[in-house]
C-alpha cells in the first residue's frame, strides 16, 4: 500500500509524491468531494486550484466525481483502475466520507490499494477519511452538511487505512489554531493517537514503512 498523506497539497515534498509512483507522472484522477457543500462556483475554482499544480509536475490530470458513481461501485473501479494516482483533495472530511460510501469508494480504494495498483494522494480531509475514525473532527467539520448534500446521516467511521487520527494544518496561518488545538486535545484526552501535520509535513506510506517528514 502507498500512501502520500498531507496537510495541504504535495507540504514540502513533491519529490516523496513522485519517488513513490516509481514512474513518470502519468494521468490522475481528481477527487472533489470533499468540496460538494460548496457553492457551485467554488467547487469549480478548488478543481481547477488543483489540477494546476499537478499538470506542472507533468501528470495529466482529470476529476473523477464520485457523484457520478452512486451505486455503481464496478464502474468506479474500473475507472479509477485506469489511474496509477488518485488525488483527494481537501473540504469537509464528513461529506467526503459520505461520498465515499455512496460511490462505494469506500471498497474500490482500499482494494486497489490493496493490490497496489494505485498511489493514494490526499491532503486535509483526503488524508482524514483514511483514519479508523472521524470523531473529534466535529470541531472543524461540520457533519450537519451531509444530509443536505449527500442525502444520507453522517457516517463516524474513517477507512482505517492508517491507525491514527490527522490534525491537518497544525500551525498554519490559514486555519483557526484554537480550533485545531481542541481537535488534538480530544484526541489525547481519548489516549487516542494521532499526527499534528504543518502544511509543510507529510506522512508516506510505502508498504510497511511509514515515515512522518
Amino acid at each position: 500500500m502507498r500512501l502520500f498523506l498531507a496537510s495541504y497539497r504535495f507540504g514540502a515534498h513533491r519529490d516523496r509524491l513522485l519517488a513513490l509512483l516509481g514512474a513518470p507522472p502519468g494521468r490522475v484522477a481528481v477527487i472533489a468531494n470533499a468540496a460538494d457543500a460548496w457553492p457551485a462556483s467554488a467547487r469549480v475554482s478548488a478543481v481547477t486550484s488543483d489540477i494546476v499544480p499537478l499538470q506542472k509536475l507533468g501528470f495529466t490530470a482529470e476529476e473523477v466525481d464520485l457523484r457520478k458513481y452512486v451505486g455503481r461501485a464496478d464502474d468506479l473501479a474500473e475507472t479509477l483502475s485506469g489511474y496509477p494516482l488518485l488525488w483527494v483533495r481537501g473540504g469537509n472530511t464528513f461529506v467526503l466520507r459520505a461520498q465515499f460510501a455512496r460511490s462505494g469508494a469506500d471498497v474500490v480504494v482500499p482494494e486497489l490499494l490493496g493490490a497496489d495498483r494505485i498511489v493514494y494522494a490526499g491532503y486535509s480531509a483526503g488524508a482524514c477519511v483514511l483514519t479508523p475514525s472521524l470523531h473529534g473532527l466535529e470541531s472543524s467539520d461540520d457533519p450537519d452538511e451531509v444530509r443536505p448534500t449527500c442525502g444520507i446521516e453522517p457516517l463516524w467511521s474513517g477507512l482505517g487505512l492508517v491507525d491514527r487520527a490527522i490534525v491537518p494544518h497544525w500551525q498554519s496561518q490559514f486555519d483557526d489554531p484554537a480550533v485545531l488545538q481542541r481537535v488534538a486535545e480530544g484526541f489525547r484526552d481519548k489516549q487516542l493517537p494521532f499526527w499534528t501535520l504543518t502544511d509543510e509535513q507529510v506522512v508516506v506510506v510505502d508498504g510497511p514503512r511509514v515515515d512522518v517528514l
